[in-house]
């Protein structure tokens, strides 16, 4: 490129270039997230006490299926070949 005192040469290396780019991207999104917590904590402080109560879980269903084992089919053909997989089984 030439210039008034001579030739500029602009060297460069393309490694460092995209990871500084990719490092400014990280950098500019941590921000952003920041300044996001930030809104979100002040619109919470601006909530009343009472509405910030948790509301009431169901108790867990129980599952109708047994899970000490678990039936694994042998060979696709046949349904009647399985096979039980588990902890507490006897040793038969």
């Amino acid at each position: 490129m030439p210039t008034e005192k001579g030739v500029l040469t602009i060297r460069g290396n393309v490694y460092t270039a995209y990871t500084s780019k990719e490092e400014s991207f990280k950098i500019t999104e941590l921000i952003n997230l920041s300044i996001r917590m930030a809104e979100t904590v002040a619109q919470a402080k601006q909530v009343p006490p009472d509405q910030l109560q948790l509301p009431e879980q169901e108790t867990p269903r129980k599952s109708s299926k047994s899970k000490e084992h678990k039936k694994v089919q042998l060979v696709d053909d046949s349904p009647d070949k399985m096979a039980l997989i588990g902890a507490n089984l006897d040793h038969k």
